[in-house]
């Protein structure tokens, strides 16, 4: 019968270190074993790029956001510079009809008045006429109540004002048809 042939030295070592018996069910699990930890990797890497990318995507559209909002503050700032102005608030206070406040008065502590008190008004008529911007004779002309005269009769704002006394509305095909204000 057929007898193996007895080892000796290294060749003895060597197969002391192999299993005597048929190695391939050893193998199987591993080969699984690799398999799989190779496709769970290729998808965390999937899975983990998909997310950067996701957020490279989210970071471009919150700095165009932050840019758009950056310039609309500017914009906005500018606004603010222009409006605030010096000229452009004294213009602004003129169109509104105010006058410079002129020269103070002073309270002394013992009471005593020093300059000469008066209003803004006494102090700037001379200088300045009064004069109201179209806002202002809009609003008087739409807060007049309805049994007042007709809105061609309201004084124009730089006329002086008197009082007249009140008579009753005439009638619809008695009053004229003019635009107040033109």
């Amino acid at each position: 019968m057929s007898r193996k042939p007895e080892l000796r030295g290294r060749a003895a070592r060597l197969a002391r270190l192999l299993p005597a018996g048929g190695g391939h069910a050893a193998r199987t699990p591993f080969v699984l074993l690799v398999v799989l930890l190779l496709g769970g990797g290729l998808i965390g890497l999937l899975v983990l790029n998909s997310a950067l990318s996701e957020g490279s995507f989210r970071l471009d559209d919150l700095q165009r956001d932050t840019k758009s909002l950056t310039d609309e503050e500017q914009a906005l700032q500018r606004d603010v510079d222009t409006y605030s102005a010096p000229d452009a608030l004294q213009r602004r206070a003129h169109e509104l009809g105010m006058v410079p406040g002129g020269d103070p008065a002073f309270l002394n502590p013992d009471g005593s008045v020093r300059g000469v008190p008066g209003t803004a008004a006494q102090q700037s008529s001379a200088r300045n006429p009064v004069v109201r911007p179209p806002e202002v004779l809009a609003l008087t002309q739409t807060k007049a109540p309805a049994t007042s005269a007709p809105a061609a009769a309201v004084p124009s704002a730089a006329a002086p004002r008197t009082p007249t006394p009140r008579t009753p509305a005439p009638t619809p095909s008695a009053q004229p048809s003019s635009t107040p204000g033109r």
